[in-house]
């Protein structure tokens, strides 16, 4: 029987998706796209078998499913910029069995604007369909948070754009049966602008808390005391704790890639 869902790229995004989409009761197929390493224990795995999940064998099974979500790793290349290798290999494999009405969603962390100049073209190139009219195409921004049992992908609220009204409304309704909320941007930027601010935002606090643990060091002070302090504040305050800073699966903290435009204080964050 076909899936209704493809999920491509089986590493930290993926994996927690097609877990809740087969939680959902969706049917899902997913390719990995390498050597990816998602935080699934084994019983959580043999239980998504149970429940429906099948990883992917034969390509052709793309071209039945209602649904195909990219969710490939995009690491930093040589360049500091984001390597989209995987989610072009993905695109091509999908593209050359795209059905029309088909929803496509990209997952994988990206900068504003990959979506509709990067990805758009391989699949209307590869599939002689064009987005918006033939088929639908959207953004939605990844929000798991790994090793966090805290926030389950049904009560995480999901932010979608797509390129057209339409295409927005069609992943809506895909999302909309795995979460309780679903957020809909503008467009396709606004949602991949999404990420690139929540994870900046992580990235500049967690940069001031770190300088003043040196600070607190070096006058004797107790941080965790003025930190439990600081959050019983109401209004203009969330707390950080000192930690290694952010990063992991290709997380677009800057520009890189965008010559035009930086954001100075992520650039000075990151050498905190």
């Amino acid at each position: 029987m076909p899936a209704d869902l493809a999920v491509i790229g089986l590493g930290p995004y993926g994996l927690p998706l097609a877990q809740a989409a087969v939680a959902a009761g969706i049917s899902t197929v997913g390719f990995a796209t390498g050597p990816e390493a998602g935080p699934l224990s084994p019983a959580e795995l043999r239980r998504m078998h149970t429940a429906g999940f099948r990883p992917g064998t034969d390509p052709a099974q793309l071209g039945r499913v209602r649904t195909a979500v990219i969710c490939a790793p995009t690491p930093r290349g040589t360049d500091g910029g984001l390597d989209l290798g995987q989610v072009e290999a993905a695109a091509r494999a999908l593209a050359e069995r795209l059905r029309p009405h088909t929803t496509v969603i990209l997952e994988s962390p990206v900068l504003p604007g990959t979506t509709e100049r990067f990805l758009r073209p391989l699949l209307e190139e590869g599939s002689g369909l064009r987005a918006g009219r033939d088929f639908h195409l959207a953004y939605s921004p990844s929000r798991v948070d790994p090793g966090s049992r805290g926030h389950a992908p049904a009560s995480t609220p999901k932010v979608i754009g797509g390129l057209t009204p339409a295409c927005t409304e069609s992943a809506a309704a895909f999302y909309g049966r795995l979460t309780d909320k679903v957020v809909r941007a503008r467009g396709l930027r606004e949602a991949e602008t999404v990420q690139l601010l929540e994870t900046n935002y992580r990235h500049v606090n967690i940069a001031l808390v770190n300088e003043m643990a040196v600070l607190c060091h070096e006058l004797g002070v107790d941080l965790w005391d003025v930190i439990r302090c600081a959050e019983t504040k109401p209004f203009g305050f969330q707390a950080f704790r000192p930690g290694p800073g952010v990063g992991g699966h290709g997380v677009p903290q800057d520009l890189t890639g965008h010559a035009t435009r930086t954001l100075r204080m992520v650039e000075l964050a990151q050498q905190v």
